[in-house]
Parts: C-alpha cells; sequence; structure tokens
C-alpha cells in the first residue's frame, strides 16, 4: 500500500468524500474538484507556483460546478486564476480537460498536451472517442446485440466536447521553464496513446492516470491492429520508476510517496493479469470469451453492463498483449 504525503487526503478519500485543498510540499497545491454526478467523485487537479504565475495539472470537467469549485479553491489557497502562466493536460479524457479553455481565456495561459492525445490528430489517426469505443466492442467478438446495448450506453455518457485546441503538443520529453521552476513533460502512453506526465524541480511527479496509489490502471482502447496499450504502460512504468521522484500526485485517490516501488507493484500486478489471460484463453478465443472466465470484483453476471464494458475493453488489451509477447 502507498504512503500517503496526507493521511487525511487519504482518510477522506478511502471515506468516500472529497478531500479539502491541502498543500504537497511548498509551492504545490492539491485541489480536489467535486466531479458531481460522476462515480469518479472527484479529480484532483494540482496547482504549481511559479515567478511567472500558476502553473495548473489537469482541468476538471467542463461544467460549471467544476469550475465554480475551482476558482473558489483558487482563491482559498491566496492564488487567482486570471495570473495561471500554463495549463499541463495529461491526457483528452473529460474530467482532465474540461475547464482548460476557460482557464486559457481568464489568464492567457498555453495549454499543453500529447500530441497523440490532441483532439485534431486523433481524430485523423483514430477517430473521436466514439468511433474507438465502437471498433473495440467489435474487436471483442461479443455478440452484436450485447455490442449495440454497450454502445448505446457510451453514448449516452459520452456527451463531452472534443474540440479543445492546444497551443503545445508534445510528442517527446520536452522542458519547460516558468520562472524558477522547470518542468518535464514525459510521454507516458498506456491509459491512453498521448497520456504525458510532468515532473518538477522538487521531484514530483504528476502522474495523470497512470499510477494512482492503489488499484489497477485502465488499458487504452485498443481500435487499430498495432494497439498494444500493456506494452506502453510497462514502459511508462519503468520510466516513472527510474526517475527518482520523491512524491506521485496522481489525478485521482491522494499523493504518495513510494514512487519507485508503487511503479514495480503496478507493473507486476498487470504482467500478472496478461499471465492469467495467456493461460485462460484456448485456441481461437476471443476477448469476449476470456473476459467472462477472469475474476473481477463481482462475479460477471453481476456486474453492470457499463462496468462490463470497461472489464471487456480492458480484457481485450490484456490478450493483445498476451498475443504479441507469446
Amino acid at each position: 500500500m502507498s504512503i500517503p504525503v496526507s493521511d487525511a487526503h487519504a482518510a477522506s478519500w478511502r471515506a468516500r468524500q472529497v478531500p479539502v485543498p491541502a498543500q504537497v510540499v511548498d509551492g504545490v497545491w492539491a485541489i480536489p474538484v467535486p466531479l458531481h454526478g460522476s462515480a469518479l467523485r472527484s479529480i484532483t487537479v494540482f496547482l504549481i507556483t511559479t515567478d511567472e504565475g500558476p502553473v495548473l495539472v489537469d482541468a476538471g470537467y467542463d461544467h460549471p460546478s467544476c469550475w465554480t469549485s475551482f476558482q473558489q479553491s483558487v482563491a482559498a489557497i491566496g492564488q487567482r486564476v486570471d495570473t495561471i502562466a500554463a495549463v499541463l493536460l495529461t491526457h483528452n479524457h473529460p474530467d482532465h480537460v474540461g475547464f482548460a479553455d476557460r482557464v486559457r481565456a481568464a489568464s492567457g495561459a498555453r495549454v499543453v498536451m500529447g500530441a497523440p492525445d490532441d483532439f485534431a490528430t486523433m481524430h485523423r489517426r483514430r477517430g473521436t472517442f466514439l468511433q474507438q469505443v465502437r471498433a473495440a466492442l467489435e474487436l471483442t467478438g461479443a455478440p452484436p446485440d450485447v455490442v449495440a446495448a454497450m454502445y448505446a450506453d457510451a453514448v449516452a455518457v459520452a456527451v463531452h466536447r472534443e474540440d479543445l485546441r492546444l497551443d503545445v503538443a508534445v510528442d517527446h520529453d520536452t522542458e519547460f521553464r516558468f520562472g524558477d521552476v522547470t518542468v518535464r513533460a514525459l510521454p507516458a502512453p498506456g491509459h491512453t496513446y498521448g497520456h504525458t506526465v510532468y515532473v518538477d524541480t522538487r521531484g514530483l511527479v504528476f502522474t495523470g492516470d497512470t499510477m494512482m496509489a492503489e488499484g489497477p490502471t485502465q488499458l487504452a482502447i485498443v481500435s487499430r491492429p498495432d494497439d498494444d496499450p500493456a506494452a506502453d504502460l510497462f514502459g511508462t512504468l519503468a520510466r516513472i520508476g527510474d526517475l527518482g521522484a520523491a512524491i506521485a500526485c496522481p489525478a485521482h485517490q491522494f499523493p504518495y510517496r513510494d514512487v519507485a516501488a508503487r511503479a514495480q507493484a503496478l507493473a507486476a500486478f498487470h504482467r500478472d493479469e496478461v499471465e492469467t489471460v495467456r493461460g485462460l484463453a484456448r485456441d481461437g478465443d476471443t476477448a469476449w470469451d476470456v473476459a467472462r472466465r477472469m475474476t473481477w470484483k463481482k462475479p460477471w453476471d453481476e456486474l453492470g453492463r457499463g462496468t462490463r464494458r470497461f472489464a471487456l475493453v480492458h480484457a481485450l488489451a490484456l490478450l493483445r498483449h498476451a498475443a504479441a509477447d507469446s
């Protein structure tokens, strides 16, 4: 189990509460933003103070309640939204990119994200999020009626814009200087193909959804023949483990200290998943066949359809890696 930076923050999360804003280290604030109507409950965005103005990591939902909560929290810690110098986005999921444009409009901040997650680039290479979901569900080998129902569920919840314009698209290790603070952007695929982590000069790594304090990483959607997000994730975890970072700041749960050990443990967990899938799969089996034999938090038939969709797409990614690595 990871070592929390703040026992109070970890206790709030474990009690299914939204933690209050808290200082991680001098000059870095964790700002939980409630996600009303979402099972995630909240996302933690981070504010790094610099001589050139605050730098924001991630940006909640594009919803008035998120924007209002964020503004109130920034004011409560003595900072100003209209002085934010940059918005560093870990990836393009709606709970991370939502109010980035609002920040840019308020302050003129540069918006930064990994190039493969740039929406215009993603649309050219992979299609929209829903097109990728549809392709993945069809690749799982699930019956047509199951595919149709799971896709309809995805359409019902995927009501977010995919038109955010970037000021900087990162496609390799990139260094940003903000006065007295240097932040390195490192491509870190696995959860998405353009996922990026950010490392600041105090030894903090902002891990987005790649490496939570507890639990697994949801692998990226497999929608193309060459996709292998598990391989991407293993490479990313090895790289994070070698950074020598003192503290990991994930977008959910809580900041924690044992970064290298957590990277190793998470890699071991997912390697075990791959081995489990390899052992369960018989010649000609699809992800649909394998997923129903795997052990989840509840028996397969007791999982909600949305949870089954996530499990099925995750099993597809594991099966893809097991086949490629055999």
